[in-house]
């Protein structure tokens, strides 16, 4: 359960909307919350990958080979900065 305080204008106002919609105070509030949330909260958020779809492999280093040869590549930078 949830209380809120409003101001008196805003307390009128939704006492003349539930009147005119035969609607609760509560039925009034619900619908307006849920409008308000369909329209300014999407129910799906972006997943990561979503996010960065569109510069996953934007920047390669046209070497297809990285991911399998890395260590190698790794081992070989680390030996030519050892031998002088």
């Amino acid at each position: 359960m949830i209380s809120i305080r409003l101001d008196q204008k805003l307390e009128q106002k939704l006492i003349q909307f539930s009147t005119i919609h035969h609607q609760t105070k509560t039925d009034t509030i619900k619908n307006a919350l849920a409008h308000y949330f369909n329209t300014f909260a999407p129910e799906t958020t972006p997943s990561a990958y979503e996010l960065g779809e569109n510069l996953f492999g934007k920047y390669g280093s046209q070497e297809g080979t990285l991911s399998s040869t890395y260590k190698q590549k790794l081992k070989d930078k680390i030996n030519a900065k050892n031998h002088h």
